[in-house]
């Protein structure tokens, strides 16, 4: 079997879906926010004025090679100092690639080199080659529920009690700019997939990059949603599995996409996840994706099984139920 795959993404959620496709095809991308701002990332990105580097090494852990010799790289990279020193926090691969960022300047080239390390089957690519700022409109922070506030930073976004409305990028200098290869890699995919993961401070963002947003729209590529299977906490507290479309919706008016992949336990209402699929062109796939032992986890196993499906692949079969 062969076929091309970008994710797009961050954090666990990237994670997520890298894991699932690593199972199903060895062309893989992922393409990963660059705005976090919290942790050992944000202290590096604020230190050292470089792009944030933890939701990178995530992502490339999630495609290491599995010799002996590539997973002592891996948990190297996972290893974070203890102590209450100067290192105190920073995980290990955060500070390699932050000192080869200083050394080689491109963070394309960067990346390359450090997934020869963990023997990366594919290839890890940042959203955009300078680091990003989220601003968000949010609403209930006030005695009055319709003042709307702006929030700035990912991590106060991600933790706001109130409900964000919409967000907004900017860069240090002049507009975003998407990642040259990031934008090929789309262009040239099968399949895209967007989600899961916090959906205004991984997901959207993508979305909100002319470049990406361009190829997102002209790529020939099945382009696929992967539904969260709770809500995040701060973000979309209270929001329904319809209610994540709408506000895709509202951010990428033009976007069509060909499936919504969700967890048939976390859709209380079926029928209203088919209405919103469908106003952005897409079938809604139900099937049980959530692992076994942890339900806000998903099942790479399940995950890829649903991704075959989407693609008609017929080595895979009956894991759930199109609408």
């Amino acid at each position: 079997m062969s076929f091309s795959a970008v994710a797009l993404g961050g954090g666990h959620g990237l994670h997520a879906t890298l894991s699932a496709l690593r199972q199903v095809t060895e062309d893989v991308t992922a393409v990963v926010t660059v705005a976090d701002d919290g942790g050992s990332s944000g202290r590096l990105r604020r230190e050292l004025s470089l792009l944030p580097p933890g939701d990178l090494r995530k992502a490339m852990a999630a495609l290491a090679g599995e010799d002996p010799e590539s997973q002592l790289w891996t948990e190297l990279f996972r290893h974070r100092f203890g102590g209450t020193g100067a290192l105190a926090g920073h995980a290990v691969g955060n500070l390699v690639l932050a000192g080869l960022l200083e050394q080689l300047g491109d963070p394309v080239r960067v990346l390359d080199v450090a997934c020869r390390l963990l023997g990366v089957k594919g290839r890890v690519l940042p959203m955009c080659n300078s680091p990003l700022n989220i601003e968000a409109d949010v609403k209930g922070l006030d005695e009055d529920a319709e003042v709307v506030r702006r929030i700035r930073g990912q991590v106060a976004i991600a933790t706001t009690p109130g409900l964000v409305q919409r967000i907004r990028l900017s860069a240090p200098i002049g507009r975003p700019v998407g990642c040259p290869q990031a934008v090929e890699a789309v262009l040239g995919a099968d399949l895209v997939l967007l989600g899961p993961g916090s959906w205004f401070t991984s997901v959207l963002p993508h979305l909100l990059v002319p470049e990406l947003h361009d190829a997102l729209l002209r790529t020939p590529a099945k382009k696929v949603l992967v539904l969260n299977l709770v809500p995040q906490p701060g973000e979309t507290e209270g929001f329904s599995p319809e209610r994540h479309l709408d506000v895709l919706c509202e951010h990428a008016p033009g976007l069509r996409v060909d499936a919504v992949i969700a967890d048939v336990d976390s859709v209380p209402t079926p029928d209203r996840l088919t209405r919103a699929a469908s106003a952005l062109g897409a079938r809604t796939h139900l099937a049980r994706i959530a692992a076994p032992d942890a339900a806000e986890r998903h099942d790479p196993g399940a995950l890829a099984g649903c991704l075959l499906e989407v693609l008609g692949k017929t080595e895979v079969g009956g894991t759930g139920t199109w609408r």
